[in-house]
């Protein structure tokens, strides 16, 4: 229903200890008084693994908007250039995210990107330094934000990448793409590195203690749909937990989920009892359950009462 008021939580549960431990104290009344309230829905929930390369959100959020949202292959570039107004031609686009990966004897950590500081001119130049290289391999660079760039060209069109938040503070091996099917993004990979190791514009940012660029993270990648998927009102995505379980502060992830209950998700579990349409859609590293307003069965409506559902057996399920 296109007035149902949807809320999309990523990053609601880990697999990590540090997490397992962090809910055992954890109260959340609001959402346990909510899902015993809602009724399961199938249809919009989902099931992966920690390895997969979207994220649930991710998928959820492709579900909910009508976008393909096959492991790897969700279009967002293509989709948020459309959003823009801006033609996608028929192409297949990309987000390429300008980075830091650092290299020790065990791992090539990728790092935040928002801790970089790229301004907009700087960004820019480094745009110019890199373009031509992508360009001797049929993709063209556009310039979107400072820490992430737009690009279209053949070699994105079926190309499964994981998403930059699964990558984030983790090693990149583990989520290179196939490497038959991205003989070409290794190569660049490769280039780019030896073309930045030296560069007066890595010389420039460390003289001034800014971290050195020296490699990108391709994600988001695909055609858009054809015909592209018509305009529908997106769930509204409350990101709050996601720093603090990116950087597994699982004190500050608990706090930050005490503070959602006791906010937005009280306040959609008013709209609930009010006989307003709602939607949830929890979401954690594998998995994503959703929970909708809708008759429930006799035997929804016994379990509830004998066994009601509460809101931390949810999330272990994530």
């Amino acid at each position: 229903m296109s007035d149902t008021t949807h809320l999309l939580i990523p990053y609601a549960a880990s697999a990590s200890e540090g997490c397992q431990q962090a809910q055992q104290g954890l109260a959340l009344p609001h959402l346990d008084r909510l899902v015993a309230r809602l009724s399961p829905y199938p249809a919009h929930s989902d099931s992966g693994e920690e390895t997969s390369f979207s994220a649930p959100h991710e998928r959820a959020l492709a579900r909910a908007v009508g976008l393909p949202f096959d492991d790897g292959r969700i279009p967002w570039a293509a989709w948020h250039r459309h959003q823009q107004g801006q033609p996608t031609d028929g192409e297949a686009w990309a987000f390429v995210t300008p980075c830091q990966w650092q290299v020790s004897t065990d791992h090539v950590t990728l790092r935040d990107p928002e801790h970089l500081a790229l301004h907009e001119a700087a960004s820019r130049a480094l745009l110019a330094i890199v373009s031509p290289w992508f360009a001797e391999d049929g993709i063209t660079l556009h310039y979107d934000q400072p820490t992430r760039w737009l690009a279209s060209g053949p070699l994105f069109a079926r190309l499964s990448t994981a998403s930059l938040e699964r990558v984030l503070q983790r090693d990149v091996r583990a989520w290179m793409p196939d490497a038959k099917a991205a003989r070409t993004l290794h190569r660049l990979h490769s280039e780019m590195q030896m073309l930045l190791y030296t560069h007066a514009f890595n010389d420039e940012r460390s003289e001034r203690g800014l971290p050195v660029i020296n490699s990108f993270w391709v994600h988001g990648t695909g055609p858009l749909p054809t015909p592209a998927p018509a305009p529908s009102p997106a769930p509204t995505v409350l990101s709050s937990l996601r720093d603090a379980a990116l950087n597994e502060d699982w004190r500050t992830w608990a706090a930050a989920w005490t503070a959602l209950d006791a906010g937005p998700v009280a306040n959609l579990l008013r709209q609930a009892e009010g006989g307003a349409p709602v939607q949830l859609t929890l979401c954690g590293e594998r998995n994503a359950l959703a929970f909708h307003s809708a008759p429930r069965t006799l035997a929804q409506r016994f379990q509830s009462f004998f066994r009601p559902l509460r809101a931390t057996d949810l999330l272990k399920k994530l």
